[in-house]
C-alpha cells in the first residue's frame, strides 16, 4: 500500500469550476478572484482580504505596506519554513531569530521583550500545523514596548507599536476560543499551495483587522499595486472599451492570483467543512494509537483550539537526529512518505551565510532532532490511516525506540 505525504483533494467540483473559467475567456485576475476574496473575508471574519500568488508574497506585502525596510528589524521564529524569514530579507530589513520555548514549537515569549529595540518594526508568529500562536501574549508584548517603538511610516504611526503578523500558512480554518485565524493578528498570511488543506494549486491571501486611521481601501489598493507592477489598472479594467491608459505608480511586483486559481479555491471552500472534519478524524486516530507509547504529539483540538490539523507532528523522546532519519527511511521502504517540519532556519546554508548559528537556538534544534511529520490528508482512506499506524509502531519497536 502506498501512502503519499499530502496530495491535493480535487473533486469534480473543482474541475467544473476551472472549466467554466477556461470557457469564459478571462483566465487571469478578474471577477472570480474578487469573489474569492469576499468569501475569504466572510469565512475568517477579517476586515479585508486580497488574494495573491503565495503566502510569501502576502507576508512581504504586509511588511511593505507597513513601510518596513533597510535599517529595520523583524523578529521571526528560528523554527519555521524559509518564507517567514525570506519575506523580511526581501524588504532589506534584518531578521532577528527567536528560539523556541523549551519543549515547544512556539517562540519563547518570555525572551521577546529583551530582543526588542527602536529598530524593531514587527513580530511574525507562525501557526505551525494549524495551531494558533499566543497572539494575546504578543499584543501584550507589543503594547508594553511602545516606548521603544519608532515609527517611520504613516501606517506605523497609526499603529504606534510593533506590528503583530501571523504566518498562518497552515491555519486557514483554525480557531482559538472562537476567533479564527485571519481576524486575530494585525495582518495574516495564508497559503493555498498544493499541499495545503485548502488549495488553489499555487496562491495565498493576506487578511487584516480593522485599524482606526487606516482605511480598508487604502490597504487593498496598495496590495493591488504591489501585486501587479504598481500598475494603476488591472487587466480587467484596461480591457474595457476605451480604457487602455494606465500609470505605473511605483515599480511593484508580479504576484497576483488568477481566475483559474481562484476557481479552485471557490470549489474548495464549498467542500472545506467536510475536508477539515476528515483531517480531525485522522489526527485523532493517530493520537489514540500512539499515546500508549509515550510519543509527544501536537493536540490540535484542546484548550479552545480547533486547528486545521494540517500536520501531524510526532517527537520520539530519546531519539537522535540519526535515529529519526532512519525511521523515515524505514517508513519509505514501506512506501509511506514522511517529512520533517521543520529544519530550523539557522541550519540552512542561506542563513548560516548571514551569520546565524544553530548553537544559539538549542530549543529549536531539540524540537527538530527527533521529529517526524506523519502523512495526513483529507482523501486518506481508513486503510491507509491504519497502515501508517501499524507501520510506524512496528518500525519504532524494531529500532528499539519504544
Amino acid at each position: 500500500m502506498k501512502v503519499p505525504f499530502s496530495p491535493p483533494d480535487i473533486s469534480q467540483l473543482e474541475i467544473d469550476y476551472v472549466t467554466e473559467v477556461l470557457k469564459s475567456g478571462w483566465i487571469t485576475t478578474g471577477p472570480v478572484v474578487k469573489e474569492f476574496e469576499k468569501k475569504i473575508v466572510e469565512f475568517v471574519g477579517a476586515e479585508g482580504a486580497v488574494a495573491l500568488g503565495s503566502a510569501t508574497a502576502a507576508l512581504e506585502g504586509a511588511l511593505r505596506f507597513l513601510g518596513v525596510g533597510p535599517g529595520d528589524e523583524v523578529i521571526v521564529p528560528a523554527y519555521t519554513y524559509t518564507s517567514t524569514a525570506s519575506a523580511v530579507v526581501h524588504t532589506g530589513a534584518k531578521v532577528i531569530f527567536a528560539d523556541s520555548a523549551r519543549e515547544q514549537f512556539e517562540m519563547d515569549y518570555d525572551r521577546l521583550p529583551g530582543m526588542i529595540n527602536e529598530h524593531t518594526k514587527a513580530i511574525i508568529a507562525v501557526d505551525l500545523g494549524g495551531m494558533i500562536a499566543d497572539y494575546d501574549r504578543l499584543f501584550e508584548i507589543a503594547e508594553n514596548s511602545r516606548m521603544k517603538f519608532h515609527a517611520d511610516s504613516s501606517a506605523q504611526e497609526v499603529l504606534g507599536r510593533i506590528a503583530v503578523i501571523a504566518d498562518s500558512a497552515h491555519a486557514f480554518g483554525s480557531s482559538l476560543d472562537g476567533k479564527k485565524a485571519g481576524e486575530i493578528a494585525d495582518f495574516t498570511a495564508f497559503s493555498f499551495h498544493a499541499v495545503k488543506n485548502l488549495t488553489t494549486a499555487e496562491g495565498g491571501a493576506l487578511t487584516w483587522k480593522k485599524h482606526d486611521g487606516i482605511e480598508n481601501d487604502e490597504i487593498y489598493r496598495y496590495l493591488q499595486l504591489y501585486s501587479l507592477h504598481g500598475q494603476s489598472k488591472d487587466a480587467l479594467s484596461k480591457n474595457k472599451a476605451g480604457s487602455w491608459e494606465y500609470d505605473i505608480v511605483w515599480p511593484g511586483y508580479k504576484c497576483n492570483m488568477t481566475n483559474i486559481n481562484a476557481a479552485i479555491g471557490m470549489a474548495q471552500l464549498e467542500r472545506y467543512k467536510g475536508m477539515l472534519s476528515r483531517r480531525k478524524e485522522l489526527n485523532e486516530n493517530y493520537r489514540k494509537a500512539f499515546a500508549p507509547f509515550g510519543l509527544r504529539m501536537l493536540d490540535h483540538y484542546v484548550n479552545g483550539m480547533n486547528s486545521t490539523g494540517h500536520l501531524f507532528l510526532v517527537r520520539i523522546p530519546g531519539a537522535s537526529e540519526k535515529d529519526r532519519n532512519v525511521v523515515i527511511s524505514d517508513m519509505a521502504k514501506r512506501e509511506i512518505a514522511c517529512n520533517v517540519h521543520y529544519k530550523p532556519l539557522p541550519m540552512m546554508t542561506a542563513y548560516k551565510n548571514m551569520g546565524y548559528d544553530i548553537a544559539d537556538f538549542p530549543n529549536a534544534y531539540n524540537q527538530y532532532a527527533n521529529l517526524i511529520s506523519i502523512p495526513v490528508f483529507s482523501t486518506m482512506t481508513d486503510e491507509q490511516n491504519q497502515y501508517v499506524i501499524d507501520s510506524f509502531i512496528d518500525v519504532l519497536k524494531n529500532r528499539g525506540l519504544i
